[in-house]
């Protein structure tokens, strides 16, 4: 059996995705490409560390001895382990759910030993499926020590469900914020559980049209700035997954909302300046920055074989897609699709037809033949399938934005082709 792939051409036809890049379909190949999907909390930001952008915040683990066990190992290599508790299961405990009956001791424990000013209760696949009522246990924990507990779920078979794990600590992170007194000055960024790279020109450009004030959840140091947040006029949306966060900070503080994606064709980049401009009342001068844009385009070479994978701060078919309008040559693409997708598929279909849409998730990929000759790869997962040609791994926790984005893309993509 050779290795599943969909051309692009077929994607932009189909009125259907196929199965085989729905990970709830089939069984999952863990190839060494696909770490970072084996499990939410698996590198980078999953679902602990990431609902620890809480300031002031420790995370009580309540799960058996695996998830403890690497949970472990990743908490020591993200640098977040002396926030981390744990309450070990056994199989009497999923039997009898006594367990729970030990959560406000633990947390009574641990408030002696840190003194915190928010406790996390996350559980995992084995409580969700139990149905663990998590938010009564963390009202009943917090009138009995005082303490602000949040519920949080590391529920991997939800990956592709409404609300995906990642989806959701979104929400988590923002269940705190109340409303303030509003400043038409501040908005708050939504995206990423790590800052956005400081030297992105979203800042100027914001701060020039008269939003002044900031923030981002990853840059608070305090809960007291945290809050702060409470007083956005609005938030700005970058990335997908925050979508669902920003839309119940909507419901519940009244907190509007717009999204914008990370794109890096500089028109396009223009354009969603300019769109949101519109939609706020505001005007954003990015004429310096897009004529910078525009330089660093033309010096883009082009003819080159670029192969890229989803393990990037990027949309891999958004990337593919203007690297195909640059005169690349796309052969290949490692990602999971779905229907958010489907658009820029069609328009990466009218340039690059043939390219081929792996998902390193099939077990099919056993049998990948690595065959299409790059000059070059983006994304980690693309450099581990062709481990022997040069790769922009292109995944930083910096996260880029904007035409600086762009212009460190495009710098990089010269250097590794020079």
């Amino acid at each position: 059996m050779n290795a599943f792939y969909t051309t692009a051409a077929d994607l932009a036809a189909g009125k259907k995705i196929p199965a085989e890049y729905d990970p709830s379909a089939h069984l999952i190949y863990s190839s060494p490409a696909t770490l970072a999907y084996n499990s939410p909390g698996a590198i980078g930001f999953g679902v602990k560390r990431a609902a620890l952008t809480i300031p002031e915040s420790v995370m009580l683990l309540i799960a058996p001895a695996s998830c403890g066990r690497n949970s472990t190992i990743l908490s020591a290599e993200e640098h977040y382990r002396d926030r981390m508790f744990y309450l070990l299961m056994n199989e009497t405990d999923l039997v009898t759910s006594r367990h729970l009956r030990k959560i406000t001791q633990a947390v009574k424990e641990i408030d002696e030993l840190c003194h915190p000013k928010v406790v996390i209760l996350c559980i995992t696949c084995v409580d969700a499926l139990l149905a663990t009522d998590l938010e009564s246990i963390c009202e009943k924990t917090a009138q009995e020590t005082g303490l602000i507990l949040v519920p949080s779920t590391m529920y991997a078979l939800e990956r592709e469900g409404r609300k995906p794990p990642m989806v959701q600590v979104h929400d988590t992170v923002f269940s705190l914020l109340k409303r303030k007194p509003v400043d038409p000055h501040a908005v708050n960024l939504l995206g990423w559980f790590s800052p956005i790279d400081p030297e992105s020109d979203l800042f100027p450009l914001l701060q020039k049209a008269g939003l002044t004030k900031i923030r981002q959840a990853a840059e608070m140091k305090t809960l007291d700035a945290y809050q702060k947040m409470g007083e956005a006029n609005f938030n700005l949306i970058l990335d997908p997954e925050a979508a669902y966060a920003g839309e119940q900070l909507y419901q519940r503080l009244g907190m509007p909302y717009l999204e914008i994606p990370r794109v890096y064709a500089p028109d396009r980049i223009h354009h969603v300046y300019q769109l949101l401009a519109k939609a706020v009342g505001i005007t954003i001068d990015d004429d310096e920055w897009y004529a910078k844009g525009k330089r660093k385009q033309a010096e883009l070479p082009g003819g080159r074989r670029i192969v890229i994978g989803e393990m990037c701060n990027a949309d891999p078919f958004e990337l593919a897609a203007f690297l195909a309008e640059q005169g690349y040559v796309i052969p290949e693409i490692f990602s999971n699709v779905i229907s958010r997708n489907l658009p820029t598929i069609k328009r990466l279909a009218k340039l690059s037809p043939e390219t081929k849409v792996y998902t390193g998730i099939s077990p099919s990929m056993i049998n990948f033949q690595a065959d299409a000759h790059p000059d070059l790869t983006i994304g980690k997962d693309a450099g581990q399938w062709y481990p022997n040609v040069p790769c922009v791994e292109w995944n930083s926790e910096k996260q880029p934005f904007g035409y600086d984005g762009f212009i460190k893309l495009a710098d990089r993509i010269k250097e590794v082709s020079a």
